[in-house]
């Protein structure tokens, strides 16, 4: 409790505001929100995020996950999900860490520690884990850099690497290590992910997919949903409809425009599924989007 209230006054110290602030530290940044938020569609990169204050409700296919001061979240691979801030005020707002995770780094970490590690992917690529001493102390020592700018250069990356070997430690049976395992049949599935985030646009089918994955087209199935939590339809779907809500929100552009460049060839058959993931059609949904941003 002590370690935490500390953390949380660093990050009132060096953060005055809500939004996503990217600190001076590479790949670290700070979000702070004084208000229960609206459900925010986004991907997930692989990443340690530690709340200091506040909680937090992620969905990833069909499961919601629920992490807070007590516990952290890490991605092991680029995940769609819908992330929604559940406990903010303004006396006390909802203050997060999010550190982005260099799997080269956690490979490295994991061939010093050389822990036996099956090669056989079991379970999700997104997991919540409960906070130790160890781990806190590692993040609060990375935060305090800000402070020392000097000592980033030389200090930073070695705290990192910690941070990752204490994550590890916390979590003996967890995925992360098995998409950082070369080899890996969760790395052979992050390949796969590799692909579907760079050319979602594009008409992919799963044989050409269990192809990059040097595995059968049912194999690829069951281990892709065993760690997405959806299958790779549905994953190459999400990420679609997201970006076609970015580019009608940002790009202002018309629907059916929208609709071609992620990939849809009937404007129709896009209104619908948009319909069924956001609750409202494209144009309503925009609306209700200007509004509130």
């Amino acid at each position: 409790m002590k370690r935490t209230k500390e953390l949380v006054e660093l990050i009132e110290r060096f953060v005055k505001s809500d939004g996503t602030h990217e600190t001076t530290i590479p790949g670290l940044s700070i979000v702070r929100t004084s208000r229960v938020s609206e459900p925010i569609h986004s991907v997930y990169e692989p990443s340690l995020c530690v709340v200091a204050q506040g909680s937090k409700m992620v969905i990833l296919g069909e499961e919601s996950y629920k992490y807070d001061s007590a516990s952290y979240l890490t991605a092991s691979v680029h995940l769609p999900i819908t992330g929604q801030v559940i406990n903010a005020s303004l006396e006390k707002p909802y203050l997060c860490i999010n550190l982005q995770l260099d799997m080269k780094k956690v490979f490295e970490v994991i061939q010093l520690s050389n822990p036996a590690i099956s090669k056989r992917l079991s379970g999700r690529g997104l997991e919540i884990k409960q906070m130790n001493d160890s781990l806190l102390d590692a993040i609060l020592r990375l935060i305090k850099l800000i402070e020392s700018p000097d000592d980033i250069p030389v200090l930073a990356s070695g705290i990192q690497r910690e941070i990752i070997y204490r994550v590890l430690q916390n979590d003996q049976d967890g995925t992360l290590k098995h998409f950082a395992l070369v080899g890996s049949q969760a790395q052979r599935i992050a390949k796969v992910i590799e692909l579907l985030n760079r050319e979602f646009a594009q008409q992919l089918r799963v044989e050409e997919l269990a192809k990059e994955a040097r595995m059968s087209s049912s194999s690829l199935y069951n281990y892709f949903k065993e760690a997405t939590g959806m299958s790779p339809i549905q994953y190459q779907k999400q990420l679609r409809l997201q970006e076609a809500r970015r580019l009608l929100l940002t790009e202002n552009l018309e629907v059916a425009e929208a609709a071609f460049q992620v990939g849809y060839e009937s404007p129709s058959h896009f209104s619908r599924e948009y319909s069924r993931k956001f609750g409202l059609s494209p144009m309503r949904d925009l609306e209700r989007l200007r509004e509130t941003f």
